[in-house]
């Protein structure tokens, strides 16, 4: 119960990252919001904490990039939170695969919209009070693709870049009040790790040698939400079966 009596807001929690994350917070303690566009899904995952004994309530909300929708979705989760949102995770995302000249405006903005803006807003909306109160941990979902290039999803990639810095920069911004700004970037994950996925080639050659699951990022999660790293700020962990770290060179 590392989590005991704290309040968290976890988006894009309907289902693979943000479920698990969800899911092992409350499993941990921590009175949680899934926060998605799909009810019938955020229902089920809410329904699924409950009956594991936990705490959590849905909130649908479509992160479109708007600062009204960031504020929106703080004030509802505070509400439902009892005034106090403790963690807040970033998770929703929008994924483009598409090469450069191929990617067009529409898709080029809603990437920049959902991966950047949504979280810029709604860490306006929420971090103010935690350095009030003195405390809070912010989690920022990256990925392996910010740091290590492929040519596709050149879009998707330095938007998550971004986000990256933004976790440095929240990190000095906000740090000193208490409030710890760390992020995660994942490696290909799925519920289902069966090597025929989309995207499960580009785990190989690394020392794990294959895609993981979500609960390996939810365990790092709970890791950078809980008292154990309170000596850590503005650092990237990779969970990404050692993609970023080491080649494997098979024999």
């Amino acid at each position: 119960m590392r989590l005991a009596g704290r309040n968290a807001l976890v988006t894009g929690a309907t289902s693979n990252i943000g479920k698990a994350i969800a899911t092992a917070f409350a499993a941990e303690g921590a009175h949680v919001i899934v926060a998605g566009r799909n009810k019938q899904r955020g229902d089920e995952v809410v329904g699924e904490i409950r009956t594991a004994g936990g705490r959590a309530d849905f909130v649908a909300v479509d992160l479109d990039g708007s600062k009204a929708a960031a504020n929106a979705l703080a004030e509802e989760a505070t509400r439902l939170l009892g005034g106090r949102i403790d963690i807040l995770v970033n998770n929703a995302g929008a994924i483009d695969g598409t090469p450069t000249a191929e990617t067009d405006e529409e898709t080029f903005d809603l990437v920049y919209q959902v991966n950047v803006k949504s979280p810029y807003f709604l860490m306006a909306a929420v971090a103010p009070a935690m350095a009030r109160a003195r405390g809070g941990a912010v989690i920022n979902l990256g990925s392996w693709v910010a740091r290590l290039g492929i040519p596709v999803g050149a879009a998707y990639a330095a938007s998550k870049g971004a986000l990256e810095t933004l976790t440095r920069a929240w990190s000095a911004e906000f740090g000193p009040a208490g409030v710890r700004v760390n992020a995660i970037s994942p490696g290909v994950v799925y519920a289902d790790p069966a090597p025929d996925q989309p995207g499960a080639s580009m785990m190989t050659g690394t020392p794990h040698g294959g895609i993981g699951t979500p609960d390996a990022i939810a365990n790092a999660a709970v890791f950078l939400a809980g008292d154990e790293s309170a000596f850590i700020h503005a650092a990237t962990l990779d969970v990404d079966g050692g993609r970023t770290g080491a080649a494997v060179i098979a024999g």
